[in-house]
């Protein structure tokens, strides 16, 4: 793991905020702040690989520029490079660079949740052996996750105004590709650059 900015301090909860970002939306800034009432410090990874997605669009160095400018100054918010994608890979190299103290809490959406738990990692018991590694911190997303009661006790509801629920970045391509208002679904600060990489991406690219 990589740090292109670290908070000050050592977190007793670190939330991890794992993602594409391409381009981060302001519905990823709205996660991260909201997880700052629970979380002492959020991490933004940008993996330099995916285990359910191909790179393709704004290159991994435009991307963490983006994140970068979308958090600006604010206090208790890190971003960092992932060697790997799974939420258990990132999670180890979180306890290389953070130590054992941190409680481990990952951000996700109702949709990334139900593909985290639904994932097949070979073995039906990893997923409940990972929630002893970590806990989730689930926003509503298009629906209210309700997880499997057996491991229930490592997800907690993290609360995120409803108008945030819908937006994403694949609305965000789409829109620039067909001449769309886009603006409002990302952060002031990297609309310019938004619009100069994207509008040499070919639509091809931007799926």
């Amino acid at each position: 793991m990589i740090f292109v900015r670290r908070a000050a301090g050592s977190p007793s909860r670190l939330g991890i905020l794992p993602g594409s970002f391409n381009p981060v939306t302001v519905a990823h800034v709205a996660l991260a702040t909201a997880a700052r009432r629970h979380c002492d410090e959020v991490l933004f990874v940008l993996p330099r690989a995916f285990p359910h997605k191909s790179y393709a669009g704004a290159t991994l160095s435009e991307r963490a520029e983006f994140i970068e400018a979308a958090i600006g100054d604010g206090p208790g918010f890190s971003l960092a490079i992932s060697e790997a994608g799974l939420f258990v890979e990132i999670a180890g190299e979180c306890r290389k660079a953070y130590g054992a103290g941190p409680r481990l809490s990952f951000l996700c959406g109702r949709d990334a949740a139900e593909r985290i738990a639904g994932w097949d990692y070979g073995d039906p018991g990893a997923f409940p052996e990972m929630l002893r590694q970590f806990d989730l911190l689930i926003a509503r997303r298009n629906g209210e996750y309700v997880p499997p009661p057996e491991v229930a006790a490592g997800m907690e509801r993290l609360d995120l105004p409803p108008e945030f629920e819908p937006v994403s970045a694949t609305e965000v391509r789409q829109r620039l590709a067909q001449g769309q208002p886009w603006e409002h679904l990302v952060p002031p600060a990297i609309r310019t650059r938004v619009h100069e990489i994207y509008s040499r991406i070919p639509t091809t690219a931007l799926d």
